[in-house]
């Protein structure tokens, strides 16, 4: 059986993509193949490895990646723009993609706060973005 293989993609590729790439790595058992990437890269927000660890999930191996090492290079049955800047600013013809979706979810690195306040932004971000991908999965499934 073939791997339906999605690319997660946001600006900065340091929170919203991240957890949304290892979501569906977590979760998605052996149907999918997770990536994600940015359109200016800005490595990987600490707050999202943290938050990620509280619920067992580790992403010490992520980093992050530009658009640019995907583009042209890989087929993806979808593509998944994660925030409002990326859908816009995605080709609108992205070679080697299937379908394209757009999941818009604040972004918790731009939140200003205490550290308790962004600590909270980025956990209610990671657990959206779980019962979204949750959610896809059960879609997938069905099809």
């Amino acid at each position: 059986m073939d791997k339906t293989r999605v690319l997660f993609l946001c600006t900065g590729n340091s929170a919203r993509s991240q957890m949304a790439e290892a979501f569906l790595r977590k979760l998605g058992g052996d149907r999918f193949e997770a990536f994600s990437a940015g359109l200016e890269p800005k490595g990987v927000h600490p707050v999202t490895k943290q938050v990620m660890e509280e619920i067992g999930i580790d992403m010490s191996f992520h980093t992050s990646k530009h658009l640019d090492a995907y583009l042209g290079k890989m087929h993806f049955s979808y593509v998944i723009t994660v925030c409002s800047h990326a859908d816009a600013s995605c080709p609108a013809v992205f070679p080697g993609a299937g379908k394209r979706l757009h999941w818009d979810f604040e972004d918790p690195a731009a939140f200003e706060g205490p550290e308790t306040e962004t600590l909270e932004k980025f956990r209610q971000v990671r657990d959206q973005i779980r019962v979204r991908i949750q959610g896809w999965i059960q879609e997938q499934a069905r099809h």
